[in-house]
């Protein structure tokens, strides 16, 4: 034992052996790239604003319609794919159980998911649609059905839509790597209809590289704007003044933190950060709740909900087309291209944890749990502060929403303010150290081609690169190099939407072929009495002779056409020498698979009745077939099937030279049609196939 924790050792921190297990085209090119655009970023950061600006209304004004659209579809996707028969496929193989329980699972992906923005936009976002609502909405802002309107827009940037997002990739990745077997790469999403040969080369690594650098990218910037509210926070408390000092030792204390985390692994750091995260965040939530208006946020989250409903068909395929105020723009096409840039990432790390739990149970978890979840979060956060400028008016700085302030002046306004404005401010820091973690997890297997065990030395690279990331950018352009690479970042949504959708198509082939494929399994009793046959209307076909009169009439013709159709509530008629045998001999109830046959595949012989099923018309595997030498398709379902196909591919070989048919043989009938009691040939201590069948 020593001798094998010594040797992981050395694989986690030896850079020769660290070096071997890369994918080097996708590790280089993802690395290369994002050097240039941080010098990119950090030289027209400033000089270039108008640029930046000018492609971040190309891409919302070009692609804006096609991110109202595909989101929708993403969210008609994962219900579908929840509520249907595709729901009962297990992302893993079928005797598996769920790697973590469930509120550990569930707090890891919120905070992955969601993470900083919770904090920064749970007031301000709800009080700017209040002050400033869209044109299309046609509601005068500060009046009382802009305050509705206001949590309606709120829950649907963050709700259904954000994480049917997350779904896709999240779905796809843990159901192809647990399932069948593949790397846990973004790639092998579109293998369905691409195939292995290409997902594995040129067009897969670019894939992989482009997730990289959005990933990077996102978590970076987060990291930037996280700090920055944070700065706001010590200067509103009046206990530290801006500087790049600080800024320094914001970003170091926080990356160290995160790098701590992700050296200890998904299973210990990450999972006691999420867990003390959300227990902060629920913390700070309901104190906000029952020290303030507490009925009031009570009547305000059932009736978000019910207008959250409501207003959901109106608002998933608005793209505003005769508005010029720019508001579809800024809010809910930023968002579309900023949660699909996260995709890779969270998607990738939701996968990653979510081993062993059914489909139905993912999008349940992944998609309605945390749509509840943030309909509470904004209606305390979002309501009370909409309320306070309701009647006080003073939630505004200079007749605008400050987004680094809003949160404090809220709490500031509330018993212990100083307290829960410092708990605040660590629920950021917790909730970067969880995006950092995962952020890095995630990059890291995807530049080891999709190993889930990486090494410790390459996840220390990407959290340090993110932290100089975020410093650089802070220390050098400020506040417009930080939206210039979100800018960037959400451009390569662009291109990765075009893969979600293809992905759709491709998973939809195999999940398809699955949920048809799936058996369903009986209980079948061993039945040897004539009696008991007769019960079951087979009396004719198993009593001895003499014991009975044969039918005849209309009775002997239903009996022969039973016979025809070889069909049996028991399956002691059917002349199927391994069910037969199993039945026979099973001292306790046999569980048999039963697969569902396409109507159209089956043939039935028009003069014998003798049903026959048309190998060609049924559906086909899109990913059967392929072998894979990792750990992963060993420990998938896949795997299994395989190496259970192996033993008894390896049995009838085996069989076949020792001159024993491979088929199990049938019960004896003694010769004269009657029964046997259950006895085969092993019961009497014969040779096996001695008997004719």
């Amino acid at each position: 034992m020593a001798d094998s924790g010594s040797e992981r050792t050395i694989s986690h921190w030896n850079v020769a052996k660290v070096w071997k297990g890369l994918n080097k085209p996708v590790f280089l090119t993802a690395s290369v790239v994002i050097a240039g655009l941080l010098i990119f970023s950090l030289v027209y950061g400033r000089t270039g604003g108008e640029a930046f600006d000018a492609l971040n209304a190309a891409i919302t004004s070009g692609v804006g319609w096609w991110y109202v659209l595909t989101v929708t579809v993403f969210v008609v996707f994962a219900i579908y794919c929840g509520v249907s028969r595709i729901g009962n496929i297990r992302l893993g193989r079928d005797d598996e159980t769920p790697e973590f329980s469930l509120l550990s699972w569930f707090t890891m992906l919120f905070s992955a998911g969601m993470g900083i923005g919770l904090v920064f936009y749970g007031v301000a976002e709800p009080l700017s649609h209040y002050i400033t609502p869209p044109e299309a909405g046609g509601i005068e802002g500060g009046t009382d059905p802009a305050a509705g309107q206001a949590m309606n827009l709120t829950v649907f940037h963050w709700g259904l839509h954000a994480w049917a997002i997350y779904v896709i990739v999240g779905l796809g990745l843990a159901y192809m790597t647990f399932r069948k077997g593949r790397p846990l790469s973004i790639r092998w999403l579109l293998e369905p209809m691409i195939g292995r040969q290409r997902t594995e080369g040129w067009l897969g690594h670019l894939i992989d590289a482009v997730a990289i650098i959005g990933t990077l990218f996102g978590v970076a910037t987060s990291l930037g704007f996280g700090v920055q509210q944070i700065m706001a926070g010590l200067e509103y408390l009046g206990w530290a003044e801006r500087s790049n000092g600080l800024f320094l030792v914001l970003i170091g204390g926080i990356t160290a933190i995160a790098i701590f985390s992700v050296v200890t692994g998904v299973h210990k750091g990450l999972k006691w950060l999420s867990n003390i995260n959300m227990l902060l965040a629920a913390g700070l939530m309901l104190f906000v709740l029952f020290a303030g208006a507490t009925l009031f946020l009570l009547q305000s989250w059932v009736q978000n909900l019910g207008g959250y409903v409501a207003a959901l068909p109106e608002l998933m395929l608005r793209t505003a087309p005769l508005s010029d105020d720019g508001w579809a723009a800024g809010w809910t096409i930023f968002y579309w291209g900023w949660w699909i840039s996260w995709a890779p990432f969270v998607g990738m790390f939701i996968a990653r944890i979510s081993r062993g739990r059914t489909i139905r149970e993912f999008v349940a978890g992944v998609l309605i749990a945390p749509t509840l979840i943030g309909t509470i979060w904004f209606t305390v956060f979002g309501d009370s502060g909409i309320l306070r400028q309701r009647e006080y008016g003073d939630m505004l700085v200079d007749g605008e929403v400050n987004a680094d302030t809003t949160l404090f002046q809220l709490l500031e306004t509330l018993p212990l303010g100083v307290l829960t404005s410092v708990v605040a401010m660590l629920v950021i820091v917790f909730f970067f150290v969880t995006s950092s973690d995962s952020g890095s997890l995630v990059i890291d297997v995807l530049a080891s081609g999709g190993d889930v065990e990486t090494p410790r030395l390459t996840r220390v690279y990407w959290a340090l690169l993110e932290g100089v990331a975020a410093a650089l950018l802070l220390l050098v352009g400020g506040t417009a190099s930080l939206t210039a690479l979100q800018t960037v970042s959400i451009a390569t949504a662009v291109p990765f939407s075009l893969v979600m959708v293809l992905a759709c198509a491709a998973l939809l082939r195999a999940f398809h072929y699955e949920a048809t494929a799936m058996p369903r399994y009986v209980s079948v009793r061993p039945v040897g009495e004539a009696a008991e046959l007769a019960a079951s209307g087979l009396a004719a076909d198993a009593a001895a002779p003499g014991t009975a009169a044969a039918p005849s009439g209309p009775a002997a013709a239903t009996a022969t056409r039973r016979r025809r159709w070889n069909v049996s509530a028991t399956f002691a008629g059917l002349d199927y020498p391994p069910v037969q045998e199993a039945v026979a001999a099973a001292p306790e109830p046999v569980a048999l698979a039963v697969t569902d046959i396409p109507s159209n595949a089956i043939q039935v012989d028009p003069e014998t009745g003798t049903v026959s099923v048309d190998e060609e018309k049924t559906p086909t595997d899109p990913l059967g077939g392929e072998v894979f030498d990792t750990p992963e398709f060993e420990a998938s379902a896949e795997g299994q099937a395989f190496r259970v196909e192996q033993q008894l591919s390896n049995g009838e070989e085996r069989d076949a030279a020792a001159g024993t048919p491979a088929d199990p043989v049938v019960p004896d009938t003694g010769g004269d049609g009657g029964p046997d009691n259950g006895q085969g040939p092993r019961d009497r201590g014969e040779a096996p196939g001695t008997q004719g069948r």
